[in-house]
């Protein structure tokens, strides 16, 4: 007889190509242009203003100069792993069943092109699975097993500063659900540990005990677009004396013209110089700017924030990381000075760089939003039908799927921008839940928490 733990890892191993395809058809892992921001938080080594020292330290753990293939191995299994345990949590040991569900995933959501995807987005998932392992597997898991969750859900929340409010939300998800302590305990204690990482790591890199030092300039950035912070500038100019009051007459403008443009108001001032780190430069004031904003137009704030959410909530197509926009100077810039010939080489060879992926994945993409769309009403469907039947694990997935999906959408859509990108990195778990709550386990592998079903609202 195989061991079950040979079988999980076979399993595992299996399930993982599935959730990583498009770096095979691209010849080269996906990257983005911020991926070589956080290869240069090692290779250089350099404390980025705006992102957090921990994804670039765990790429690093991986690549170590060699190739970025071992860093998507890494993130395929870590993926694959979290869908076996969530399985294990919820229909109990079924490996033909995890290899079926990495595949569909693989192969009918945005899945493999956030896993495969060099940037923090691949954290986005996990984190929500594990809150979910967290609140709800302890009985159905190991000890090291738990621990595993708390370490990765810890550093996902730490890599990106929109998972702090995702994973906020998931703890009063978890308590509203729960409504005992220690699962809830559980939940909240990655949190904890990145909020401290977090200070830690910019108290070290840049002298000042913050969660996010320079965070304040894309809160501005997203104000000034859609028009409050804006007025105000135009309400208090020039009286206030804000640097900002010299380019009165070019806002509101895209908050990513606002952040990145080379000759927009924070990268080069009115003489035309260009300013070096202008984000860090601007912090201070845009503070004060977003504060004023905040005391006289709350209402317009609030609205827009909502409008914002509700849009993220819609896009989440994948085809905003298959292109080579800045990609060549941002990565390969680092690929060509830190890692060996032969890594050069595929790196130019790929299809991002031959400008061929986009088109032969474009046949794929627009079917993602409407599985999405499909699979709510499934997994809405689904639970309701799991909490008359007392599976109480496969209602709180689908909760606390939807609640991570919905959070998501606010932390991304309505504090920096409505991106494709953002909603395409968790919405396909969306599926991956309605699947499992639609095909329950069999009743005789049901075990359930004592009076844990009085604890659950569908």
């Amino acid at each position: 007889m195989i061991p079950p733990r040979l079988v999980a890892a076979a399993a595992i191993v299996a399930g993982a190509p599935f959730l990583v395809w498009p770096a095979f058809v691209n010849g080269y892992p996906l990257l983005f242009s911020d991926t070589g921001a956080f290869l240069a938080q090692t290779l250089v080594p350099l404390m980025i203003w705006d992102k957090p020292w921990v994804y670039g330290p765990l790429l690093h753990l991986f690549h170590w100069r060699l190739t970025l293939w071992l860093p998507v191995a890494a993130q395929a299994l870590l993926l694959s792993h979290l869908l076996w345990l969530t399985g294990r949590v919820v229909w109990g040991r079924r490996p033909f069943a995890h290899v079926g569900l990495c595949a569909a995933a693989g192969l009918l959501t945005t899945a493999p092109y956030t896993i495969g995807l060099l940037m923090p987005d691949v954290f986005t998932p996990a984190l929500v699975l594990c809150l979910f392992l967290l609140g709800f597997g302890a009985d159905r898991l190991g000890r090291g097993e738990m621990v595993w969750a708390f370490l990765v859900a810890t550093l996902g929340i730490a890599a990106h500063l929109s998972h702090l409010p995702v994973a906020a939300a998931l703890v009063v998800l978890g308590l509203l659900l729960r409504r005992t302590l220690r699962p809830v305990v559980r939940m909240a204690s990655p949190l904890v540990a990145a909020l401290l990482v977090l200070l830690g790591t910019n108290l070290v890199g840049h002298g000042t005990l913050s969660l996010s030092p320079h965070g304040s300039t894309f809160l501005l950035a997203r104000l000034q677009d859609d028009g409050p912070a804006a007025r105000t500038i135009a309400a208090l100019c020039p009286e206030r004396g804000w640097y900002l009051c010299d380019f009165v007459d070019r806002m509101p403008m895209d908050s990513d013209l606002f952040l990145w443009e080379r000759d927009s108001p924070m990268n080069r001032d009115t003489a035309g110089n260009d300013l070096f780190l202008g984000g860090v430069l601007l912090s201070a004031e845009a503070r004060e700017i977003v504060s004023e904003t905040i005391r006289r137009e709350p209402v317009a704030v609030a609205r827009a924030m909502i409008v914002n959410a509700l849009r993220q909530l819609t896009i989440m197509r994948a085809g905003d990381t298959l292109g080579w926009d800045h990609v060549d100077v941002a990565v390969g810039t680092r690929i060509r000075q830190y890692f060996p010939e032969g890594e050069v080489a595929r790196f130019e060879a790929s299809g991002q760089a031959q400008g061929t992926l986009l088109a032969s994945l474009s046949p794929l993409l627009p079917w993602h939003p409407l599985i999405v769309a499909l699979s709510v009403p499934l997994a809405l469907f689904g639970a309701w039908r799991a909490q008359r039947r007392g599976h109480v694990r496969s209602v709180a997935l689908v909760l606390i799927v939807l609640g991570g999906a919905a959070a998501n959408a606010f932390a991304s859509g309505a504090l920096s921008k409505p991106h494709h990108r953002y909603q395409a990195r968790v919405a396909w778990l969306i599926p991956v839940a309605a699947t499992m709550v639609f095909f329950p386990a069999p009743s005789r592998r049901r075990v359930e928490e004592p009076a844990a079903t009085t604890r659950v609202a569908a």
